[in-house]
């Protein structure tokens, strides 16, 4: 069993237990009730210039804990003022040591979107995304068939809300054509055993066409990283570990952002 598959059984656990205290009917009736969004997070990712999701994470699988001290509402903050576009938020529990209180707290805290980060199996998690206030979900192809992304895209446009389709592969990016992704993440991490190859995203660029939204991500360090998501034309990069570990995310994301320049 890859770790992908022990996160999507650990998903599908946490989804029971979850309805046998909330049933999908309620669950589906509370995000239902809410104001619906106007897709902010697609639209933050579509502005001129290259976009920043900045992650929220207190460990994951390939490097184990991150930031034993987690004090994810200054984390939040603090991207937020250093000009982050949204913001992703981790709530898996097992490898990641995510809590949906995080990204509850956070959505309500600033005032950019955040993005549900999690193992996305059941419809029940994109109607607890929208309560707990995410502005998007992700959707892994390697979990999920085209015709299981493309109902969930549906459930996520009748909430207001965007999803992030995650591909791998030039098959994944296909797939999530098909299911009609108007966001398609190229994760240069690999799931299976989450090795990295920046150079993924530039290899599967071209087959996604310029009307829908590409975001690169994994494996963002510097500027110089940066600089080859520009010139690929990507529309957005998100970028984890390297700000989780920055004692000055600000200085961090500037010098992602700009090499360092100032601007007068």
């Amino acid at each position: 069993m890859t770790i992908l598959d022990e996160l999507a059984l650990s998903a599908l656990q946490r989804v029971e237990a979850s309805k046998a205290v909330k049933s999908p009917d309620v669950i589906r009736a509370e995000a239902l009730t809410l104001p619906k969004g106007n897709f902010c997070f697609e639209k933050a990712l579509k502005k001129p210039g290259l976009s920043f999701i900045c992650e929220c994470k207190k460990a994951s699988p390939s490097k184990g804990l991150i930031a034993p001290d987690f004090p994810y509402l200054d984390i939040a903050m603090e991207y937020e003022e250093a000009g982050a576009d949204c913001i992703s938020v981790l709530t898996e529990p097992t490898r990641f040591l995510g809590k949906n209180e995080y990204l509850k707290e956070i959505a309500k805290r600033v005032s950019i979107p955040c993005l549900r980060k999690d193992f996305t199996v059941d419809p029940y998690m994109i109607y607890e995304a929208k309560v707990l206030g995410a502005s998007a979900v992700l959707l892994i192809c390697s979990l999920l068939p085209p015709d299981r992304i493309r109902q969930y895209i549906e459930i996520c446009d009748s909430l207001g809300i965007s999803a992030l389709v995650e591909a791998h592969d030039e098959k994944e990016v296909k797939e999530a054509l098909t299911a009609g992704a108007r966001i398609i993440g190229v994760n240069n991490r690999n799931l299976k055993d989450f090795t990295v190859d920046r150079e993924n995203s530039r290899k599967l660029r071209s087959l996604v066409p310029k009307d829908v939204i590409f975001v690169s991500e994994s494996g963002i360090k510097n500027r110089e990283d940066v600089k080859q998501a520009e010139a690929m034309d990507a529309d957005a990069v998100l970028v984890g570990e390297t700000l989780m570990r920055a004692a000055d995310k600000n200085a961090v994301l500037h010098e992602l952002r700009t090499g360092g320049e100032k601007h007068v």
